[in-house]
């Protein structure tokens, strides 16, 4: 996280990686969104109604991956598997006690398996605009070194910053 004198800017630039290591090739990134699963509560002691979430659960969390071209890395996306994928990124941020611009490290980690593949269209001189939309069942976000988030559907796991909200159902269940 950044000091009182640090002034995070802007994303200097990142890399699509399959597997860890595999460049996927030049792409726009639609971030995953945590929508809470939630709940109506109602009934006595209650002057009304009120939704609340589900501890930990969210809904369908997806990722769009935009391509300029096809390519035989970007089709094997559509592989109905889960897809480890690496996005990794340089942040710029403006150290103000220094006067200095210095970089923060960026890295999204993320399983998913293939919602919606779109090739996109053909038109000469132009980027085909393929996509690949990705169910997301592991999301891990770390910024300078930091783990911020860390959902992960199938363990259990609620991660943002040190608090996980799953740790008591790990236990309640059994699995911790």
């Amino acid at each position: 996280m950044a000091g009182t004198n640090q002034i995070p800017e802007r994303l200097i630039n990142f890399r699509c990686y399959r597997n860890g290591t595999d460049l996927l090739g030049v792409a726009t990134v639609t971030l995953p969104q945590f929508q809470a699963m939630t709940d109506t509560v109602s009934g006595a002691g209650i002057a009304g109604e009120v939704e609340t979430p589900v501890l930990g659960h969210y809904s369908s969390i997806t990722t769009t991956v935009a391509f300029r071209t096809i390519t035989a890395d970007v089709t094997a996306l559509a592989s109905q598997m889960a897809h480890p994928l690496d996005f990794r990124g340089s942040q710029q941020v403006y150290d103000a006690s220094s006067g200095k611009f210095v970089t923060q490290a960026v890295k999204l980690s993320l399983r998913g398996v293939p919602k919606n593949v779109n090739l996109g269209n053909l038109e000469v001189g132009a980027t085909t605009g393929t996509e690949v939309e990705m169910e997301c069942t592991y999301i891990k976000l770390d910024v300078g070194g930091k783990t911020l988030v860390e959902i992960d559907k199938f363990n259990y796991i609620a991660r943002f910053g040190d608090e996980d909200a799953l740790e008591s159902v790990r236990k309640d269940l059994g699995l911790a």
